[in-house]
């Protein structure tokens, strides 16, 4: 069982010990994975051929994902020592901005590569992480093909952001005397049952892992469960407050009721990171609001924004002539009077939630294991959420305890709940206070997490080095 640790996270001393090592005993299983790679490999080839044929997604970073990466990046990577970071989409890439920030400060000259595994999270990577010297995308976990990008970056240290176990790329970077280590830890019960059915596996990869800085007790629990020593395993906080506490800015909210031509006394029901079957519950709570708060808008933000169409859609067949999307607010096109705007892009989920009277944060009602509700809790509303919230099990502990956060179970629940807030805009007001104190009372991980890093890096004494 975990060890409970120190009680200030604040007065972490980590000592780093041996590197942790490949052993002979290890192949057999590795053979058995890549068998099983190449098995899926040949239904799961035909899949993304059609798919990027029929709706073009996955053409950007198909042929970097295979290892085609021009020449030029590696030898734009300029610095020592090489921090390679990965980060798989937005949600991870929200929690590495301000530890590749807190890392510039501990090594200003340092090449810092920053990994994404899909196009949206690079395209956010990009914008938002002005700490990082490179952006290329997290190769397939084939053999040669992780074998030619790890030579291509040279890294002295490999960083996984959240929990993204690709064994052959551990593997390559042990065998090129890199370490690895895990940076804002974490298991959901969904990732966590998958894992513990193959355990036996796990048990060497992990072991490769030099430290692990988690999330949650839960988080540390779970990956020692799997095998990795319980010596390795700090309990350190979630990054995704730093980044989201230092990021909530008047100047952010005031941009968006100017692009989507609202004003302050407007009041918002705000749909976050909604998923199939979500949508019809909340046009049924937005219809039953009018009638009472007739002047009230509803932002839809779909979990992917290219079921934007199909929402939209919705939205027309349930009566509502006047829904814009935000596509053609961006290609030009001013909000008049239409009631329902549906954001169809990515990367204004954040921003959107400070326009909030109420928040709706999706994943939850359907079983998905819910979405980020730290983000709108940073402007400081109150969240509601369904009972599927496996994945942010944490996070809605700690906002329920402040009152910022209630989950409900039905359209009916909802209904009530924003409904009663209304009724008392100074519990509204409280409420909301209350969520965003939690967010900016448990900030400082990024520094604790970048603060480990650095105990494993000694600084390149030579830019040549033989692969």
């Amino acid at each position: 069982m975990y060890r409970k640790r120190q009680k200030t996270l604040d007065k972490i001393t980590l000592k780093p010990h041996a590197s942790a090592k490949l052993n002979q005993g290890q192949e057999p299983m590795y053979f058995l994975y890549n068998l099983l790679l190449v098995i899926a490999s040949v239904f799961a080839f035909p899949y993304y051929a059609i798919k990027m044929a029929l709706t073009g997604k996955y053409r950007k970073s198909l042929g970097p994902k295979l290892g085609l990466v021009k020449p030029e990046v590696f030898a734009g990577m300029k610095g020592s020592p090489r921090i390679w970071i990965h980060a798989v989409s937005v949600g991870e890439v929200t929690a590495a901005e301000p530890i590749v920030a807190s890392l510039r400060n501990y090594f200003p000259e340092a090449c810092i590569v920053l990994s994404t595994s899909t196009e949206t999270g690079q395209d956010m990577a990009r914008r938002i992480v002005g700490g990082a010297t490179s952006f290329i995308y997290y190769p397939l976990d084939i053999p040669f093909v992780v074998g030619k990008v790890v030579a291509g970056v040279r890294p002295d240290i490999f960083i996984l952001t959240e929990t993204e176990l690709w064994p052959n790329l551990i593997k390559a970077c042990k065998e090129q005397g890199a370490k690895v280590i895990m940076v804002n830890g974490r298991i959901s019960p969904r990732s966590y049952r998958k894992y513990a059915w193959t355990r036996f596996f796990w048990k060497d990869i992990v072991t490769l892992i030099d430290e692990m800085g988690v999330i949650s007790e839960v988080d540390a629990e779970r990956l020692i469960s799997l095998g990795m020593p319980t010596s390795r395993v700090h309990v350190m906080g979630n990054a995704k407050y730093d980044s989201l506490a230092a990021k909530a800015s008047p100047s952010i909210r005031e941009d968006m009721e100017r692009r989507l031509s609202l004003s302050k006394t407007d009041r918002v029901l705000v749909a976050g990171s909604t998923h199939d079957g979500e949508e019809q519950i909340v046009l049924r709570v937005y219809l039953r609001l009018l009638p009472r708060y007739p002047d009230f808008k509803l932002i839809i933000i779909p979990r992917h924004p290219e079921r934007g169409r199909a929402v939209f859609s919705l939205i027309k067949d349930a009566g509502f002539e006047d829904c814009i999307l935000m596509t053609e607010i961006n290609k030009g096109r001013h909000r008049k009077n239409e009631r329902v705007i549906i954001i169809d892009v990515i990367g204004e989920l954040f921003k959107v939630y400070s326009l909030a009277t109420a928040v709706y944060c999706g994943g939850s009602l359907v079983p998905r294991g819910g979405q980020n509700i730290l983000e709108p809790a940073a402007w400081g509303k109150v969240i509601f959420y369904g009972p599927h919230m496996d994945d942010f099990r944490n996070e809605k502990d700690l906002l329920e305890k402040a009152g910022a956060g209630r989950e409900v179970r039905s359209a009916e629940e909802l209904l009530d709940g924003i409904l009663a807030l209304l009724s008392d805009t100074n519990a509204l007001a409280e409420k909301g206070e209350a969520g965003r104190r939690v967010v900016t009372a448990n900030m400082g991980a990024a520094e604790r997490y970048a603060g480990m890093v650095q105990r494993y890096i000694q600084p390149r004494k030579s830019e040549a080095r033989k692969f």
